[in-house]
């Protein structure tokens, strides 16, 4: 998780006239930019921040503050201004560096997760420049390990081995492919690289014919041998159905909601988003509990709910929330799937089941 909160998305530091009216026809063609300038350029132009200190001091607060950072001056003193910045390629901004005339758009830190790669063809795009892209996955045009699942909010559950079935993956070494949940087209499956295949049951990839490994899945992978040969992708596919009363704390939320996962050996980063009924004002516990976790809740109407058939309707609870199931019904409206975790009672106050999306 980046420590900078809400950053903003892109800083252009310009530090030459000619840097300048480049960074003008970038921030013309991309809204979200900024231009920082230093303050000897001083004009009238509104859309330009200006700054007095030094291009040194002024590098650290954008290297932080901003998901992008886009560098008009030379490739090696970039270098040098973000290298005491550095921390790791899930915090690191993307960086691209351009060079005075913006002959060259040289994607240069954080290419795949940052997104330095595609900001780079289009900033190129955008100043008729030639793209500089040096990431093996996408010079050999193969499977970028660390990117597959991005576009779909995938989150990588090992990520210490991405650089070596990254390594794997550039050097055509053999490579296993399981996958039962989430998107089906994050690759043209008819068209994968000659060195990757798909198997039809996870202890297919403990075969030593495949060196490393890609698994897909929403359940927990305890096999250490297949662990450590693998890059474990957590697809959002779980719907998450609450039953509750309106004093449940969101302890018992937690508590019960991690009970039921671990007993169907389903993985929490998973959860697509909580469901439940729609009591006409908010359940304080549960809205908590999704504020903790960066869920998002999703609420239904005792109409909808009505709707959706369950295996476990109740007479009980009918009569005290006018339909006759929230857990189970609320957690297949959401996700339009398979009841996976019928409804699981945790006495006096809380019921969990959960769904999961059917294959897209």
């Amino acid at each position: 998780m980046n420590e900078i909160i809400n950053k903003k998305d892109i800083a252009i530091v310009a530090i030459t006239k000619k840097g300048i009216e480049i960074a003008k026809r970038i921030h013309n063609a991309l809204s979200e930019s900024e231009i920082h300038v230093p303050e000897k350029f001083r004009d009238s132009d509104p859309s330009i921040i200006y700054f007095s200190d030094s291009v040194m001091n002024r590098i650290g607060p954008l290297f932080q503050g901003y998901t992008s950072l886009i560098c008009i001056f030379s490739l090696g003193a970039v270098i040098r201004l973000i290298s005491p910045h550095l921390k790791d390629k899930k915090n690191d901004p993307a960086v691209i560096v351009i060079d005075d005339a913006a002959k060259f758009v040289i994607s240069t830190l954080s290419g795949h997760l940052g997104g330095a790669n595609e900001l780079a063809l289009k900033v190129s795009g955008i100043l008729n420049s030639v793209p500089v892209i040096t990431t093996a996955a996408d010079v050999n045009k193969t499977i970028a390990i660390d990117l597959l699942g991005k576009k779909y909010d995938w989150i990588i559950d090992n990520f210490e081995n991405v650089t070596k079935v990254s390594a794997m993956m550039v050097n055509e070494e053999r490579i296993g492919v399981y996958q039962d949940a989430g998107e089906k087209n994050w690759w043209n499956m008819d068209q994968l690289p000659k060195n990757v295949e798909t198997v039809p049951m996870i202890t297919g990839l403990l075969s030593d014919e495949y060196k490393g490994s890609i698994i897909i899945t929403d359940k927990l992978v305890s096999n250490k041998s297949l662990t450590d040969k693998s890059v474990i992708y957590r697809p959002k596919s779980l719907y998450v159905g609450i039953g509750l009363h309106w004093n449940t704390s969101k302890e018992t939320i937690q508590q019960g909601i991690i009970k039921v996962l671990e007993e169907n050996k389903l993985c929490i980063k998973s959860i697509k988003a909580i469901t439940s009924l729609d009591k006409g004002k908010h359940v304080v516990g549960l809205d908590e509990f999704c504020l903790e976790n960066n869920l998002p809740l999703l609420l239904f109407s005792k109409t909808e709910l009505d709707e959706i058939e369950v295996p476990n309707p109740s007479d009980i609870v009918g009569k005290y929330e006018g339909t006759s199931s929230v857990s189970e019904a609320s957690s297949l409206a959401g996700s339009k799937g398979i009841l996976i975790v019928p409804k699981q009672k945790f006495p006096p106050d809380l019921t969990v089941a959960i769904s999961r999306v059917n294959d897209q």
